[in-house]
């Protein structure tokens, strides 16, 4: 009986991605029921299409453009997946652009 061969590093740390995102969406899910905050219909939508893409393909995005190499997440997917943290434990969104000598 022939042993696999070792994974690579690469494949590794795309596991660990994967690995990560998996548990990043399960833990905005349940920190929003715990907290009873009700997310809207597109977030529990955009909860489990993404979580659903992570398990069947490794990534939740398909063009390669759109993230880094061995990330789960593309960069905007990301960015929601903290609005959505964010919402569930109450945070307000933080300010990134606003008017000229607005602080927040």
């Amino acid at each position: 009986m022939q042993r696999k061969p070792p994974p690579s590093p690469f494949e590794a740390q795309r596991k660990a991605a994967q690995r990560a995102a998996l548990n990043a969406l399960r833990r905005a899910r349940r920190s929003a029921e715990k907290a009873g905050v009700s997310l809207s219909e597109w977030e529990g939508e955009f909860l489990d299409s993404v979580s659903e893409r992570v398990k069947t393909h490794g990534r939740a995005f398909g063009d390669p453009e759109l993230g880094a190499p061995g990330q789960a997440l593309s960069a905007m997917q990301g960015r929601k997946l903290k609005e959505i943290t964010a919402k569930a434990k109450g945070e307000t969104p933080k300010r990134r652009w606003g008017k000229k000598g607005d602080q927040g």
